[in-house]
């Protein structure tokens, strides 16, 4: 049986190229992109991190578009991959949702392009929640990355996507870093 997986877009705190927190902003394309992934592998929820209120806005006028009769009629596959999302103030926020649902605290696991140390692979995570028997909230950053304010809480830190770039060339959207993972937890690579 698979554990039940969370997803997280945290935009605070992030930190910037400098090391310094802050808050980036969300944007469209991560809200329907990353519930599409998260939809397609079967994530629970997927949780959009952020503290301010005109991002909340934002994000809560977005999700009501795709609710509308007209829109929902043009794309109903949109509509019910955005059910997934849930827009919350903090990583703490999110936490406390989950351990509502599960009834435990999941397992912290995060990961970012520019890890230097790391616990392990997909497979090394997967094992970790079969032994640890607890639901999985997987974190992933924006901007230049998680602050290490929430790395340093993490349970488990995964090795960074590497690329075949020769030059080291290492920076993928997002997105696409959520779809790729996804893929690797759910199909066992």
């Amino acid at each position: 049986m698979e554990h039940p997986v969370y997803l997280g877009l945290v935009h605070h705190p992030i930190q910037n190229k400098r090391g310094e927190v802050v808050t980036t902003s969300v944007t469209n394309l991560d809200i329907h992109d990353i519930a599409r992934s998260c939809r397609t592998f079967g994530i629970k929820n997927y949780f959009i991190v952020t503290p301010l209120k005109a991002q909340h806005d934002l994000v809560t006028r977005i999700l009501s578009h795709w609710k509308e009769d007209k829109s929902l009629a043009y794309n109903p596959d949109r509509q019910d991959a955005l059910a997934y999302v849930e827009l919350v103030n903090s990583v703490e926020d999110a936490l406390t949702e989950i351990e509502k649902i599960e009834g435990k605290a999941p397992l912290v696991a995060v990961t970012g392009a520019n890890f230097q140390s790391f616990e392990g692979d997909m497979e090394a995570l997967r094992e970790r929640i079969t032994l640890d028997n607890r639901p999985l909230f997987l974190l992933f950053g924006t901007g230049w990355g998680l602050h290490a304010s929430i790395v340093d809480r993490a349970e488990f830190r995964l090795n960074p996507i590497i690329g075949a770039s020769t030059d080291g060339y290492n920076h993928l959207s997002v997105r696409s870093a959520v779809a790729i993972y996804l893929d690797r937890l759910r199909s066992g690579r």
